[in-house]
């Protein structure tokens, strides 16, 4: 039979820097993982898990009391943020909190059966949020650029978009429970997330790194850029006819930053883990530093925070009555605030030039 220590040798990964006889002796789900940093290290690492969990938790559980709260907050379109608030959420409250006890230890204390459940729901959560960002850029193209006509966008079109998020993310994130790749520690040994590390023919794990990357990364983006391009080009247009008007060329300035914003957020949340992932894949046998996976996977936990002020706050309505719900019904805002960018973008672009 065997024993606890052989177990845990299937479920991390120790580099060949700091391979040795006895390899459990330096098992994240036993030892402090001191070989990989000092106290100071791990104590700021500590420190910022504790603010995404504390402030993605807040600011999500905000996002989604305020739909309930507020009537006019539950349009069609809106559902898809209260779904990438539920996604934020199931990554603060989990996989933040889980790596804030863990850097607390400075080990992964949650045992390998805790490492598949932070690291699927980690990801789950992660490409949730990462496929709402690309529904959010389609909603927004077939609504205000008008690709289909006068398109009509009802409550089934948003609970279908929804449900979409939720399928595709549970194809990227089911795998590795199921032996194709794993759920391992990754770089401070702290958080769990999918192994793209290793060469084990057992896992397959280019194989799934590769579907990730362009299943998971490269698709989204792809419509993310094309929806964004097609809407400034369409604001643009409208602008142009209209060079007189100050609220159209107002709205193109405020919408062309907000697309600006949108695109650079999702390039810093998945960007670095995406290339750090394929980079190990196609350089096997290179030495590096297993600590640097640490910073894509906390720029991806990041996004709990950064995603809601990104499609929230920027959201004049949501924003209102987010002040409205924290001051007591006491917006600090005008009344102008109830009105969306998206909103003005629609006025803007329904009066452009015909197609």
């Amino acid at each position: 039979m065997k024993n606890r220590h052989q177990e845990f040798q299937e479920d991390f990964y120790i580099p060949i820097a700091l391979d040795t006889n006895n390899i459990t002796s330096l098992s994240p789900f036993l030892v402090p993982q001191d070989h990989l940093g000092g106290s100071g290290i791990f104590m700021a690492m500590t420190a910022f898990m504790f603010f995404l969990f504390v402030c993605g938790t807040a600011i999500n559980v905000l996002t989604i009391v305020c739909t309930i709260q507020y009537k006019k907050l539950r349009s069609h379109l809106n559902y898809i943020l209260v779904n990438l608030a539920v996604a934020n959420l199931l990554v603060s409250s989990i996989g933040s909190f889980t790596a804030f006890v863990s850097f607390l230890k400075r080990y992964f204390i949650f045992g390998t059966a805790g490492c598949k459940i932070e690291g699927f729901t980690s990801t789950l959560g992660g490409m949730v949020s990462l496929w709402s960002l690309a529904v959010v850029a389609f909603e927004r193209w077939l609504v205000i650029c008008k690709p289909v006509g006068n398109f009509s966008f009802k409550g089934t079109h948003a609970i279908i978009g929804c449900a979409l998020t939720w399928f595709c993310a549970l194809l990227a994130s089911v795998p590795p429970l199921f032996g194709w790749s794993r759920y391992i520690p990754e770089g401070l040994q702290c958080s769990c997330g999918p192994d793209w590390y290793t060469t084990n023919n057992k896992y397959n794990n280019e194989s799934y790194v590769m579907f990730l990357f362009c299943f998971c990364f490269g698709f989204p983006l792809s419509v993310i850029i094309f929806c964004y391009g097609q809407l400034l080009f369409t604001l643009k247009s409208a602008a142009k006819a209209q060079a007189d008007s100050a609220s159209t060329q107002k709205a193109e300035r405020e919408v062309t930053k907000m697309v600006v914003v949108m695109v650079f957020g999702f390039l810093v949340c998945w960007m670095p883990y995406a290339s750090f992932a394929l980079w190990v894949v196609f350089n096997r046998g290179q030495p590096f530093d297993l600590r640097l996976a640490t910073i894509p996977s906390c720029l991806c936990k990041a996004s709990t925070v950064y995603n809601p002020v990104i499609y929230v706050f920027m959201n004049k309505q949501f924003r209102s009555c987010m002040m409205k719900l924290i001051f007591c019904g006491k917006s600090p805002f005008g009344d102008d605030e109830d009105t969306s960018t998206s909103s003005q973008v629609t006025q803007v672009s329904s009066v452009g030039p015909e197609k």
